[in-house]
């Protein structure tokens, strides 16, 4: 099942950020975990209360979320790191795209898995840049309906 975070609820706020920073540390061991930790207060004060961010559940436990911000920048997409490769992301993705005729969103061209995963989702990369606080190269992909 899929449904919108609830910002009030801590108990929910707290399952989606344990997913975004242990998801993240694993995906980008290019980039220090301390980064990670040190964003966590900014991700979950900021960028959730300023998205529209949906669960997906499984036996009413959050497996993965993806956050909107200004209905059409997917500001994070992630995956229970206990639960990836079951085609928890693949739902999510396919939800927004029901919801929103344009998506972008940036991803490190090192997380390969990622990259391949949007591109087979139809995402086509429309230009890479350096993102100045990791100093990696990030692709700015795009879906249009």
């Amino acid at each position: 099942m899929i449904r919108k975070l609830d910002i009030n609820n801590e108990t929910e706020l707290k399952r989606v950020m344990t997913i975004w920073q242990e998801a993240n540390i694993k995906a980008h061991d290019f980039i220090p975990k301390e980064y990670w930790i040190s964003n966590y207060d900014i991700v979950k004060n900021e960028y959730i209360p300023n998205s529209d961010t949906y669960l997906y559940l499984k036996d009413d436990e959050i497996k993965g979320f993806i956050s909107i911000v200004s209905e059409e920048y997917i500001g994070g997409l992630f995956v229970d790191i206990n639960s990836q490769g079951n085609g928890i992301g693949k739902h999510l993705i396919n939800y927004v795209k029901s919801k929103y005729s344009m998506l972008r969103l940036g991803v490190y061209k090192k997380n390969k898995r990622a990259v391949n995963f949007y591109d087979k989702m139809g995402f086509k990369i429309k230009s890479e840049n350096i993102d100045e606080k990791t100093k990696e190269v990030e692709c700015i992909m795009e879906f249009n309906k």
